[in-house]
């Protein structure tokens, strides 16, 4: 059993030993980073995709029905971010992390973001055909950045994970709590810079997917949207 003295000589180490880095080529796996202050950095776009009030559906389902919906709806992102090349990174609770490299990165970000919102409404169509009598309609929530990230493993010998440092990591999941009624999908002006024309546009006659707006808690321009891609 470690004592509180074990503990403080721990973290000692940690704030006064130097991180040792390297430059990634892939999105690293906990087993490519050792647990000591060894770190890869890369730029990466994370995608975070977020089940909106999992709360009222825990709260007011069965268990066993909140579990379905749950594993439909992680189910399907998690196919749709492998897909187009995205690698998940972390689970928690109701919603799944991605992150995108390489020179399309935003816009394969985007992409699946459109994708998961298109599965999410057959998910739904499934949901009322297999519960005629239920009320209940699955809504979801995509924040995405795009920036440099600092990946380090944290945690114990045998009980450990990957952390990711950096402000993509932070503001895709903040980006999350923007949902509304009207847009599910929110994605920082950074990424939107770099998206492909074919993220930017569509419908017949092609129109902007992308609705300019503020983000007051931060200060920065983002866009959202409502549209969605089927696959």
């Amino acid at each position: 059993m470690k004592t509180s003295d074990d503990l403080l000589k721990e973290v000692r180490s940690i704030l006064r030993t130097t991180w040792e880095r390297c430059a990634g080529r892939k999105v690293p796996e906990a087993e490519d980073i050792k647990l000591g202050n060894d770190a890869v950095t890369l730029d990466g776009t994370v995608l975070y995709a977020d089940m909106t009030d999992s709360t009222g559906l825990v709260k007011g389902f069965k268990d066993w029905f909140a579990a379905d919906i749950y594993k439909s709806y992680l189910l399907a992102a998690c196919h749709i971010i492998r897909n187009l090349s995205g690698v998940i990174t972390a689970f928690d609770g109701d919603r799944v992390m991605a992150v995108f490299i390489g020179e399309t990165k935003n816009t394969s970000a985007a992409k699946a973001a459109l994708q998961i919102s298109w599965i999410t409404r057959q998910i739904n169509a499934e949901i009322k055909a297999a519960y005629p009598s239920s009320s209940y309609q699955l809504e979801h929530a995509i924040g995405i950045d795009t920036s440099p990230l600092f990946v380090a493993k944290t945690g114990i010998r045998n009980n450990n994970d990957l952390v990711w440092v950096g402000r993509a990591a932070n503001y895709a999941a903040k980006l999350c709590s923007l949902s509304d009624s009207t847009y599910s999908i929110y994605i920082t002006d950074d990424v939107h810079k770099m998206l492909h024309e074919s993220a930017k546009y569509g419908g017949s006659p092609q129109r902007n997917m992308w609705d300019k707006t503020m983000w007051q808690d931060m200060g920065i321009v983002i866009h959202r949207s409502s549209w969605w891609w089927q696959f």
